[in-house]
């Protein structure tokens, strides 16, 4: 049996650059792992190749609709696993929210196997197993602060943004990341983050810097699709945070906080009003 954390993740920068033939979307997005995870257990089914999913959300699919049972099959076929597996996904991500919440159980699932087996799976490997299932995999795979390009798969690691509280608010619906990036005009973006000043602002840990540098591109389609979404970023800001982004496609709005007292004291009023808010801290450690 193998436990691991799988991590959510919040962007501190999301660029489109151009799209590709076939409708994707190439990308350059710096993004950064928090310490808000779900709890992945694998386990081995001996003489059997079933796969055995259980969720505590019971809103969660359990069969192939689930990109963590997806991760297990590919798995199985990539290496010709003859056993199954049983695994169980503890959730505390909210769903559907730009935070790789589904991406990330992939990820737990690719590497709990990669052990559970034996392997020996290079960080390489796992995450070109790991972009069959979806862009974001690799960056959930490899972990901590990145400059994610191409498609989402080409990861360079920086030094990510350290020891820094974070205020999630999450709505009570979902976003379609599909749908969001189906309705951007990627041609028409006016503002464009700045990635390599960002990249120098984390390396310097200029706080003031990385706050004002912080820019997301769908904001733009998902606020005028969701306009809940954009009034909940208007309201999170009376909160006075540091810096404040959406992450992701939406409709998860971040707030960056330098002081504990404010950050606690705004997610106690947020609460009040959007029951799914946490407060966490942005994750760096090895991935493996």
């Amino acid at each position: 049996m193998v436990t691991l954390r799988a991590h959510a993740k919040i962007n501190l920068t999301l660029d489109v650059i151009g799209k590709r033939d076939n409708g994707y979307h190439d990308v350059e997005m710096i993004m950064q792992q928090i310490d808000l995870y779900d709890v992945v257990t694998v386990s081995l089914i001996e003489n059997s190749n079933e796969i055995n999913l259980t969720c505590s959300d019971e809103f969660l699919p359990t069969d192939q609709m689930n990109i963590a049972y997806r991760a297990a099959v590919l798995m199985q076929e990539s290496y010709n696993l003859r056993c199954g597996f049983k695994i169980h996904i503890e959730k505390n991500i909210p769903i559907a929210a730009g935070l790789a919440g589904g991406s990330t159980n992939a990820a737990a699932v690719i590497k709990a196997i990669n052990r559970l087996c034996h392997l020996n799976l290079s960080l390489e490997t796992m995450k070109t197993i790991g972009f069959k299932l979806g862009a974001d995999v690799p960056f959930c795979i490899q972990g901590n602060c990145a400059i994610a390009r191409g498609l989402g798969e080409l990861l360079e690691p920086i030094k990510g943004l350290e020891h820094t509280f974070i205020v999630l608010i999450k709505p009570n619906f979902g976003v379609s990341t599909q749908e969001i990036y189906q309705n951007l005009n990627w041609q028409n973006i006016k503002e464009h983050p700045n990635t390599t000043a960002m990249v120098a602002a984390l390396a310097e840990d200029n706080r003031y810097r990385v706050n004002h540098l912080l820019c997301n591109v769908l904001e733009t389609v998902t606020f005028e699709r969701y306009p809940k979404v954009h009034m909940l970023k208007q309201f999170v800001k009376r909160y006075g945070p540091d810096g404040i982004l959406m992450s992701g496609s939406g409709p998860t709005i971040f707030a960056i906080y330098k002081n504990y007292d404010r950050a606690k004291h705004a997610v106690k009023s947020l609460k009040k009003h959007f029951p799914q808010t946490y407060l966490v801290m942005t994750h760096n450690v090895e991935s493996l």
